[in-house]
Formats: structure tokens, C-alpha cells, sequence
């Protein structure tokens, strides 16, 4: 059986991460965070990505994120190889979210 990553909207994370269903794990760099982060992020670079590194989620489903939506699909494969059900992340990452118009906080 295949690994699958579902993509979901950067509108759908923000809805789902303001009313606490998701954690939102951000594995782009440290200098990338600083420079503008995800209001409600928890950062897990991909540079040294250990899935046991994710925060227990608490009963929240897990999203992946970074700059374009191409290092999220690896963590999320990463993540589902060691056994985890983490199989969704932000489809255009950071540079979806901005399209989209919703808020970014600089400094992580």
C-alpha cells in the first residue's frame, strides 16, 4: 500500500489550527522561521527531521508545512514510514498561505 500525502488548503490549516483540531508542524529551517513563521507552528527542520521530535499532537491531526509544499510531502512520507498516521500537509506552504492572504509573524 502506498504512502499518501493529502493536500490540504492553506485556508483549511488556518480554520483547523484556530480551533485547535490541527498542529501545524513547520519544517522549514530555523533562519526561514525567523525570517516569517506560521502564526500557530511548531518547528521541526527537515535538515535534521526525527519524527520523534513532533510534539504529541493530543488528539489533534498533524499537518505539515514549509516554503513551497515540497518539503511537507517528505516529512509527512517520513513521518508515515516510521509507523506515524501523519498524512497531511499544506499544499503551497508559506508561499500559498501568503497568497491567500492570511497572517504570518516574523521572528518564529
Amino acid at each position: 500500500m502506498a504512502n499518501q500525502v493529502q493536500d490540504l488548503t492553506p485556508e483549511e490549516v488556518s480554520k483547523g489550527a484556530a480551533e485547535g483540531r490541527y498542529l501545524l508542524v513547520d519544517v522549514r529551517e530555523p533562519n526561514e522561521v525567523q525570517a516569517e513563521a506560521y502564526p500557530y507552528g511548531v518547528v521541526v527542520p527537515l535538515s535534521t527531521f526525527d519524527p520523534k521530535a513532533i510534539p504529541d499532537p493530543q488528539g489533534k491531526e498533524v499537518v505539515f508545512a514549509c516554503r513551497s509544499g515540497k518539503r511537507s510531502v517528505t516529512a509527512s512520507l517520513a513521518a508515515q514510514a516510521a509507523g506515524l498516521p501523519y498524512d497531511k500537509h499544506l499544499a503551497g506552504g508559506m508561499l500559498g498561505w501568503k497568497a491567500a492572504g492570511l497572517p504570518s509573524k516574523v521572528g518564529g
